[in-house]
């Protein structure tokens, strides 16, 4: 079933806000759209996008290569994104990472084997202050957690577990 198939009421909405001319504007809601549902963008999502805003699908995938709220695989179904810049790092996200996914079993970027969790380093979260911190995303939407610890996130995600 094509994007236009499956959504579309939202897909009207969201090329509304565009004046014809500049559709392509619009990739960015339609790939979110896209995604919610499996935590991914498919192919299939991508060559409809593409056709939907004028775009190649070469030039949708680029978008989803470069934004790291956009995925073009399926991995974890929360994503954890520690943010890893040098003023987060000062504070300690590196070593908040690394002990993180040693606590979970897995690699920076990897997945745990029940699948539910995958934990990436990503860049500037704005929050620098807040150290270490992370966004995660899900079916709920994206959250933010600041100062967060190794054992205040494995209660979060264990939380987060109860609530599935």
């Amino acid at each position: 079933m094509s994007l236009a198939e499956k959504y579309p009421k939202e897909i009207e909405k969201i090329l509304a806000k565009y004046p014809p001319e500049h559709k392509r504007s619009a990739v960015m809601p339609l790939l979110y759209l896209a995604q919610r549902e499996e935590g991914y963008v498919d192919r299939h999502a991508m060559r409809d996008i593409a056709a939907l805003v004028d775009m190649t699908e070469t030039e949708v995938a680029s978008i989803i290569g470069f934004y790291t709220l956009y995925h073009d695989k399926p991995e974890g179904k929360l994503r954890i994104q520690v943010c890893a810049d040098l003023p987060c790092a000062l504070r300690g996200a590196d070593q908040f990472l690394s002990d993180l996914c040693a606590k979970l079993g897995i690699e920076p970027g990897g997945t745990t084997a029940d699948g539910l969790i995958t934990v990436e380093p990503v860049m500037c979260l704005a929050a620098c202050d807040k150290a270490p911190m992370f966004q995660t995303q899900g079916p709920d939407g994206i959250k933010y957690h600041e100062n967060m610890t190794v054992e205040t996130t494995i209660d979060l995600i264990e939380e987060l577990k109860k609530a599935k």
